[in-house]
């Protein structure tokens, strides 16, 4: 299994923090986001190598992190090509470039790079083995359908399966909510080409392609426990850098 970690946008809500800085290299609680969630994927004894996909314009600075820091995995930096947000290929453009760019033929772990949450990935791929490796995305349980209106809010049947997905409702059937989190098997990642070939088939926000997939496929949600945070604008980066200077929750 590969590790995909999406490190390519440009992050203009943070600026000036990520005018000449990634948003993924940003410390939370000392450490950079990115480090947190590499942490992590070294648990996973499964993964092979970890990816990082970024841009032009920040591909040195991820392969200098990359050279630098001891993970169990090979760190391998995908450059996309793209120099602005005028022409980044978007979250599932990313995707499809690095499957296509590296062959991958395993089954592929996903993580939004601006994702920071303390569930422990291994959990989330024993779920994924107990479905028997389908496409299978981590929720979680936001337990307020007021603030659940800005997300992907997700529906599951008692199989666990998504039976709904909408992008930022009105009015939300679920408080549970997509999170950068996915696995995708191998069987199924040609399926991305199909996604990106319709017409008028959005390529950024991979919430775009887990609503489509539920739609000709089957997809599993699982709910992860813990933190999680996904660090959009400043009040989202305060907020996770204060939660997570916290002493780690069971």
């Amino acid at each position: 299994m590969k590790a995909l970690l999406l490190a390519a946008g440009y992050a203009t809500r943070l600026y000036p923090l990520t005018l000449d800085k990634p948003k993924a290299l940003l410390p939370v609680a000392g450490k950079p986001i990115i480090g947190h969630i590499l942490s992590n994927i070294e648990q996973v004894k499964d993964i092979n190598e970890v990816l990082v996909i970024t841009n032009n314009k920040f591909f040195k600075h991820f392969d200098e992190y990359a050279k630098t820091r001891n993970c169990r995995q090979k760190i391998k930096v995908l450059n996309d090509g793209t120099v602005s947000n005028d022409d980044r290929l978007g979250a599932i453009g990313d995707i499809a470039f690095a499957i296509k760019k590296e062959g991958i033929k395993e089954g592929l772990l996903v993580v939004g790079a601006d994702n920071i949450f303390d569930a422990r990935l291994t959990d989330f791929l024993k779920f994924v083995v107990s479905k028997k490796m389908p496409n299978c995305i981590a929720l979680f349980d936001l337990k307020n359908k007021g603030l659940a209106t800005k997300y992907g809010v997700v529906s599951v049947d008692k199989d666990s399966k998504v039976t709904d997905f909408e992008e930022k409702p009105k009015e939300p059937k679920s408080t549970y909510i997509s999170t950068c989190i996915y696995y995708f098997p191998k069987e199924r990642l040609g399926l991305f080409d199909k996604y990106l070939k319709g017409p008028g088939n959005p390529k950024d926000a991979s919430g775009n392609y887990i609503k489509w997939l539920s739609e000709v496929d089957s997809v599993y949600g699982y709910p992860i426990n813990g933190r999680w945070y996904d660090i959009g604008d400043m009040e989202s980066y305060k907020k996770a850098d204060e939660d997570f200077k916290v002493v780690p929750r069971d």
